[in-house]
């Protein structure tokens, strides 16, 4: 009789137990639904739409897209994307390389980090201002040192063969110091009883840095990964700061041609654009996906 008694308020403690992490995960959750699930789910459905943003969507299903197969401007977009990508991975070795310099107790270190952490605070439209400067013809320190070296001046924001690979260098500056700041974090968290038996076991310098200290980083390179790969796919502030996709629209990127379909003189087509934006969210899946099931393959291996 009295376990019968008692059994309900245990149910009901394991119950609000159960119930408690929810509570606090539901105003966070609430708003991923709403301004991130949604609009990915309203963005896909507009895709299958001519629509100008305002009057009556009408039905054309994948017209869109096949639109887009046959647009060469999408072509120039998509292999700018994969320049951005493939280059813009650099920042990661590079963060790791800065944040392994900082992270040392010597002489004004504290100035050093300063230094390199500040491209991370500043906004990417002052980035690319900076770098509009940097590169132009009359009194850029780039074309004055390229002038001195080869007698010959370079423009580069106005040159279709680099205009890309000069707002490549632009958006790295940046880049490279958050993935410094996350590997700085990561350089924090490693267990230095590990490093000390590596050292007295004989392991120096690089393979000290393979075989003991990267493998602790791993979490760190993750995040660098991910973000970087998202940086370089939705490249816009850039493009449009110090280009504006041109000259000739050879600077363009799948995010900024998202823009100009979408919302600029090509006359608002919501549709046309939205499948522009889905194709660019299924390139950043295919890769974060495949981020992810590698890093759980070496979770388990380890």
């Amino acid at each position: 009789m009295s376990h019968s008694a008692t059994q309900p308020p245990r149910r009901s403690k394991t119950y609000r137990e159960g119930l408690t992490p929810w509570l606090f995960l539901a105003p966070g959750l609430l708003m991923f639904i709403i301004y991130v699930l949604l609009p990915i789910f309203q963005s896909i459905w507009i895709s299958f739409h001519d629509w100008d943003g305002l009057g009556e969507k009408v039905w054309i299903g994948l017209g869109n897209y096949r639109e887009l197969l046959d647009d060469d401007s999408f072509y120039v977009s998509l292999k700018n994307n994969v320049i951005w990508l493939l280059l813009y991975l650099l920042a990661i070795p590079a963060g790791l390389a800065v944040a392994l310099f900082l992270n040392q107790t010597v002489t004004g270190i504290r100035l050093y980090k300063s230094l390199f952490f500040f491209p991370f605070v500043i906004s990417q439209v002052v980035v690319g201002l900076i770098f509009t400067w940097f590169y132009a013809p009359d009194f850029g320190l780039f074309s004055k040192l390229f002038e001195w070296l080869t007698g010959q001046q370079l423009a580069v924001l106005a040159d279709e063969r680099y205009v890309t690979y000069g707002i490549i260098v632009a958006g790295l500056w940046p880049q490279t110091a958050y993935c410094m700041i996350l590997y700085l974090t990561g350089l924090n968290n490693i267990n230095p009883e590990q490093v000390e038996a590596a050292r007295m076991d004989g392991a120096k310098r690089f393979k000290l840095l393979w075989y003991v200290v990267l493998p602790q980083l791993a979490p760190a390179t993750f995040i660098a990964m991910v973000v970087t790969v998202i940086g370089s796919l939705r490249s816009f502030d850039l493009v449009s700061i110090m280009t504006a996709g041109g000259p000739y629209g050879s600077s363009q990127v799948l995010s900024y041609f998202m823009f100009e379909q979408a919302l600029s003189e090509y006359g608002f087509r919501m549709g046309y654009g939205a499948a522009i934006a889905v194709v660019l969210f299924l390139i950043m899946m295919v890769f974060i996906s495949l981020f992810i099931v590698r890093m759980l393959i070496q979770e388990r291996n380890a």
